[in-house]
Formats: structure tokens, C-alpha cells, sequence
């Protein structure tokens, strides 16, 4: 009888975990547009820093990340509990801050005039030209600041996992969220950690006594590699957040969401694609309202 018990509590745990296996496969699937962003956004956190100072710098802002999560994950979980009706609300909110902060990137990469004058970047750049300049302090900002941005692209990752556990229980969406919390910050950050040593595994291969030509020629390759991956991280990242802001938006509004439905389904055997990059036009069309709306703001503010 006890064995039996056994077998069947097993079983019960088994099909449990092929639940969460699924359901954080979905999960990670939705959210890859903000892990996109969040990976490139955490490697510019530190350019400007000393070589030396790197990785302790993405470890203190990886901390950061983990706190952030504690409270987000338990957060998100009360509210998918006793405020269910929220999450739609702050998913819709989430998929508008992602295509914001899209339209944003790019008209500040081609139009940044249009842009108010980002007095704190500026201040950035100074500081990191300026040897007078306290880097221990600087180096601080720099760790509460990519926190502080952290703390808003984990709020997003978190909401978008729970928005595809609406029908899920209490202990899978707790399980789910807790996986994709710890997955994404040590991936999100280990890759980060990789990626800004990547131009200095270079230079080491480049200047090693004894060196072989192709160990110089693999250095020399990694070293011109770094910017690039950089800036096609940054990309992508851009891309994929009208992808998915898009796709949130799309998905809140029936009509939008047939309205799509309908036009993809006339491209036939490219459906997939087609309402992928619907989602995507759409999502860019949306977050340059936003931008223009809140650039007239700030623009208003500053005149006054």
C-alpha cells in the first residue's frame, strides 16, 4: 500500500515537472524579445569601465538582478492571485513600454535631433574622459542605474511569463516563474560576463609570448568581434522588442488581433511569418505614438 503511494505520488511529480518543463519552454519563448534587450542593454551598462573592473561590476549589478526578482517574482505572483484582472492591464503596459523604448533607440541611431539633449549621457561621456574624475564613484552610478533598468526589463520578463500562465495552478506558476527568474539572470549575466572579456581573451591570444600566427590571428578576430556582436546584439534586441510589444498589444485587442489573423491568413503558406511581422509594423507603429506623445512632454516642460 505504501509502496503504491509512493509510486503514485512519483507519477504525480513526474507529470508535474513535464508541466513546468512545458510551460517555462512557452514562457521563455514569449519573453525572448526583453532578453534580447536586457543582454544588450547590461553589456553597454559597461563600456567606459576599467578592464580590471568589469566583472565585478556585472557581478554587483547580477546581485542586483536577483534581488530585483525576489520581490518582483512573489509580487507578480499575489497579483495573478488576488488581482487577476491586473494582468492583462500591465502586460498591455509592458508590450507599450517595449515599443517605446524601441521607437526610442531608433530615432535616437537616425533622427537623435528629434530627440530632447540627454544631458546624462553626455555627462557619462565627459566623466569617462576626464582622469580627475572619481571612477570608484562613477562606477557606483553606473551599477544603481543598470539595476534600476533591471529592475524594469525583470518586471516585463516576469508579467510577460505570467501572462502564459493564466490557466496554470498556483504552485506551477510559482515554480515556472521561479525557473525563468534564475535561468535568465544567471544566462542574461553569464553571457554578459562573456561577452565584455570577449575583446580581452583577444588582446591576451594577440600579445602571448610564443604565439602562434593562427593563435595571433584568433585573437585579432575576437578583438574586432567584440563591437560588432555588440551592435548586432543591440539590433536584434531593438527588433525583437516590436516583435513582442507588438504581439502584446495585438493579442489585447480582439479586433486588431482577428484584423491581423485575417490579413496574414492571405499570404498562405507565409501566415506565420506575415503576423509575426504585422506584430512587429505595428508595434513600431505604436511606440513612435508613444515617443512622439512624451517627446512633445518633455519638450513642453523643458520650454517652460
Amino acid at each position: 500500500m505504501a509502496g503504491g503511494s509512493l509510486l503514485m505520488l512519483l507519477d504525480d511529480i513526474s507529470l508535474l515537472m513535464d508541466d513546468v518543463a512545458v510551460m517555462t519552454k512557452v514562457a521563455a519563448k514569449k519573453t525572448a524579445g526583453v532578453l534580447g534587450d536586457d543582454l544588450a542593454l547590461n553589456a553597454e551598462q559597461v563600456t567606459g569601465v576599467k578592464p580590471s573592473r568589469e566583472l565585478p561590476v556585472v557581478w554587483a549589478v547580477a546581485k542586483g538582478s536577483f534581488i530585483n526578482k525576489l520581490i518582483l517574482v512573489p509580487g507578480a505572483l499575489l497579483i495573478s492571485y488576488f488581482i487577476p484582472w491586473l494582468i492583462t492591464p500591465l502586460l498591455m503596459m509592458g508590450g507599450l513600454f517595449l515599443c517605446y523604448e524601441g521607437a526610442e533607440k531608433v530615432v535616437h541611431k537616425f533622427w537623435p535631433r528629434l530627440l530632447p539633449h540627454d544631458e546624462e549621457h553626455e555627462a557619462r561621456k565627459a566623466a569617462n574622459a576626464d582622469e580627475t574624475v572619481d571612477l570608484v564613484a562613477l562606477e557606483k552610478n553606473k551599477v544603481k542605474g543598470a539595476i534600476r533598468t533591471d529592475f524594469i526589463l525583470s518586471a516585463e520578463i516576469v508579467v510577460i511569463g505570467l501572462g502564459t500562465l493564466t490557466t496554470a495552478s498556483m504552485v506551477d506558476k510559482s515554480i515556472v516563474l521561479s525557473i525563468l527568474a534564475i535561468g535568465v539572470t544567471v544566462g542574461i549575466y553569464g553571457l554578459v560576463a562573456g561577452i565584455v572579456k570577449i575583446d580581452d581573451v583577444g588582446l591576451h591570444l594577440m600579445q602571448k609570448p610564443g604565439a602562434s600566427d593562427f593563435t595571433k590571428k584568433f585573437g585579432q578576430m575576437l578583438l574586432s568581434a567584440a563591437p560588432k556582436l555588440m551592435k548586432f546584439l543591440s539590433i536584434v534586441g531593438t527588433i525583437a522588442m516590436f516583435l513582442v510589444g507588438g504581439g502584446i498589444i495585438v493579442h489585447g485587442i480582439n479586433y486588431l488581433h482577428h484584423a491581423v489573423e485575417d490579413i496574414a491568413h492571405l499570404t498562405g503558406v507565409f501566415e506565420g511569418m506575415s503576423n509575426t511581422l504585422l506584430n512587429g509594423l505595428i508595434g513600431f507603429v505604436i511606440g513612435a505614438i508613444v515617443l512622439t506623445i512624451i517627446t512633445m512632454i518633455q519638450k513642453a516642460r523643458h520650454a517652460h
